[in-house]
């Protein structure tokens, strides 16, 4: 055999020793746990044959406590790019079978690199995490090769879409990069995400915790809030990554793809028309709205279970990509509070920093009282909704469909915070609050005169017909020019349509400045 074929025979001995990462046997043991190798979730994430590896004879050069004699080729991580659809992205897998996945310098600057390409490329960026942290034996090493990756995260925030899955360990110094991207995807089962383990927790504060209930993906699902989505496997978690990849850019200088479009732009939906109850205390479902107007009835939920009062979604209008945001009456009447109002701000500046229109479907009584929304800081989480809707630039189309009262009509994209095109339904009541509420402060006295009960009842109801005529309907609303129109119900997906078109080449800016300081 030559010195040639020799040399050859040898790299592709090294590259079969390589794909293999920790071994057979560390590979079986991912499988056993229901858990995929790095190299298999990037096969299942990409078009078939897509993948371009980087770095795959990288090793460690560390040599503390008899590390020296544990070096694989990749290092614990597999680094490269690849298409999903077609379109360019760039990838990072952790490799838990190499030292748990836990993060050297060396694999730091593998994923730091295909990070600088990507920002170069203008492409997006996915991460998928399975890591035991920040190795120990490398020390301040391991940390400056976290906090490389989180300046990176930082710089490529609004530029390029992050997209971040969770398919097992993320503890210590690995949840920041995950939190700092733009939507983490956990597995419902061998996923977790937490600063502090349960043996530190039981340490430093006595209390008793299995690692599910600290930072497992239903916890951080529905009561952090820090999961956008749960799948119930790692197979299902990377289709996510392609269906919501679809809806996104290739970067902040671009539009989302245009898709094909095969529902009627001007189908009537006649139940629209009946949806909102008499009662206007009694609650209707508003996905039921939501998928009555949008392209076939599809749509992608953003933190579905995390303050479910407020609907943030992706969607399409005449194959458009759109952020849909929408007050959920089935849940606390719909009511804005501090988490509705966190979840919403940041769904609409990730809009507004990646070109994707907003469309706004109001129907809130007001914010949510209380000594626990006010020491909570509600008036600051208010506060961030309303300064990402007055800040976005993005075409904002508004349709009242019933309630718009108080603080919580200017916060949900008014006319007054920029609000392009806005629409009401003839069911909307836009007024500083709700009509018996106004009649108790405006009639109090005169309701306090009258001492039979049931004068006072009459006077009571008299009154609130008469507020409700002159001030709880959309055309007081409309005489001042802040409803642009009052349209039929059944004919909304049209009108959301026809307005995304006319807005089409709008050119807003916002004044020169560093940045600006959302009150967080």
């Amino acid at each position: 055999m030559s010195e040639n074929a020799n040399k050859i025979k040898h790299l592709q001995n090294n590259r079969k020793n390589a794909r293999l990462g920790g071994g057979e046997k560390r590979i079986e043991a991912q499988h056993s746990k229901g858990k995929y190798s790095a190299r298999e979730r990037i096969n299942m994430l990409l078009d078939e044959g897509s993948f371009e590896e980087y770095d795959m004879f990288v090793k460690h050069r560390c040599t503390n406590f008899g590390i020296e004699k544990q070096t694989y080729f990749g290092d614990g991580v597999v680094t490269g790019n690849g298409t999903i659809d077609g379109r360019l992205v760039y990838i990072y897998a952790h490799d838990f079978t190499i030292l748990g996945g836990s993060l050297s310098e060396a694999m730091s600057a593998k994923i730091c690199k295909i990070m600088d390409m990507a920002m170069q490329m203008g492409a997006p960026v996915i991460g998928i995490n399975d890591s035991g942290g920040a190795r120990i034996q490398e020390g301040v090493n391991a940390l400056a090769g976290f906090t490389e990756i989180f300046e990176r995260n930082i710089l490529a925030s609004g530029v390029i879409p992050q997209i971040s899955t969770i398919f097992g360990p993320c503890a210590g110094g690995s949840v920041y990069s995950p939190a700092l991207t733009d939507f983490i995807i956990m597995s419902q089962s061998n996923s977790y995400m937490f600063l502090t383990g349960p043996s530190v927790v039981k340490t430093v504060t006595g209390e008793d915790v299995t690692q599910d209930q600290l930072g497992g993906a239903s916890v951080h699902a529905s009561k952090s809030g820090v999961a956008h989505f749960v799948s119930v496997d790692e197979e299902s978690g990377l289709q996510l990554v392609r269906k919501l990849l679809s809806f996104l850019p290739q970067n902040n200088m671009e539009d989302a793809p245009q898709m094909a479009c095969t529902d009627s732009i001007d189908r009537i939906e006649e139940e629209l028309n009946d949806i909102i109850p008499d009662n206007p205390n009694k609650a209707y479902d508003v996905t039921e709205v939501i998928s009555a107007i949008v392209d076939n009835g599809d749509f992608l939920e953003s933190q579905k279970q995390f303050a479910p009062n407020i609907i943030t979604c992706f969607a399409r209008f005449n194959g458009q990509s759109v952020g849909i945001v929408a007050n959920q009456p089935k849940v606390m009447a719909g009511v804005l509070d501090s988490n509705a109002s966190r979840k919403a701000a940041r769904f609409i500046r990730f809009c507004d920093a990646f070109n994707i229109p907003i469309v706004t479907l109001v129907d809130v009584p007001g914010f949510l009282p209380g000594t626990g929304q006010e020491y909570g800081g509600v008036i600051v989480h208010g506060a961030k909704l309303m300064f990402a809707y007055g800040e976005a630039t993005v075409p904002k189309v508004t349709v009242i469909l019933r309630k718009a009262y108080g603080g919580a009509y200017c916060v949900m994209s008014s006319k007054h915070l920029r609000g392009d095109i806005n629409y009401s339904w003839p069911t909307g009541e836009i007024a500083v609050m709700g009509a018996s509420g106004a009649v108790s402060v405006l009639y109090s006295r005169a309701l306090k005169a009258v001492e039979s009960p049931e004068e006072k009842a009459k006077l009571t109801t008299e009154k609130i017909e008469e507020y409700t005529e002159a001030f709880a309907n959309p055309y007081n609303a409309a005489k001042y020019g802040y409803i642009d129109d009052i349209i039929e119900p059944k004919n909304t997906r049209f009108r959301i349509i026809r307005s995304l078109s006319s807005l089409a080449t709008k050119k807003l800016s916002n004044p020169a400045k560093k940045h600006s300081n959302i009150p967080l």
